[in-house]
């Protein structure tokens, strides 16, 4: 699950443009289940925002937890993050705002949704909580990654 927290000035963003912007976020991520990408709006007013010890109300923060998957080389991760900017333009330096975003990469093996192991990527288990938008019981196979306590 890739989770978003997006830090921002107060009024900054309106209804749609969060709309616009979550949804902008979610197709950045087409192989994953759209129900996976979570977007938070944290409204920072100027004096509860210091960016070098500073009140700032033109700064945006983002933080992002990957769980579902990992970058597994420098060329995807560039890439990757190259669509990212493209894609936060018009919400940031757009808008004269100044931003930053960190992505934090969770263990796999870690992640519970609902009390159960997501499925594997590429799995066929995936593909239907794909297509259903929601996770769902699935029948775990031999190369599963539940542990012996879950089996």
């Amino acid at each position: 699950m890739p989770l978003w927290n997006i830090y921002h000035p107060v009024d900054a963003y309106g209804v749609e443009d969060k709309q616009t912007m979550a949804a902008s976020i979610v197709r950045l991520y087409p192989i994953l289940p759209k129900f996976y990408v979570g977007v938070l709006f944290h409204e920072v007013s100027r004096e509860n925002f210091y960016i070098g010890g500073v009140a700032n109300d033109k700064f945006v923060r983002i933080s992002v937890d990957h769980i579902a998957r990992q970058f597994s080389d420098d060329e995807i991760r560039e890439r990757w993050l190259g669509w990212v900017t493209k894609t936060l333009a018009p919400f940031t330096a757009d808008r004269g705002l100044d931003w930053e975003l960190h992505i934090d990469e969770t263990p796999f093996h870690i992640w519970l949704m609902q009390g159960m192991r997501p499925p594997l990527p590429n799995s066929e288990a995936e593909t239907k909580w794909i297509s259903e938008n929601r996770p769902s019981p699935y029948e775990a196979g031999a190369n599963s990654h539940l542990s012996k306590f879950e089996r």
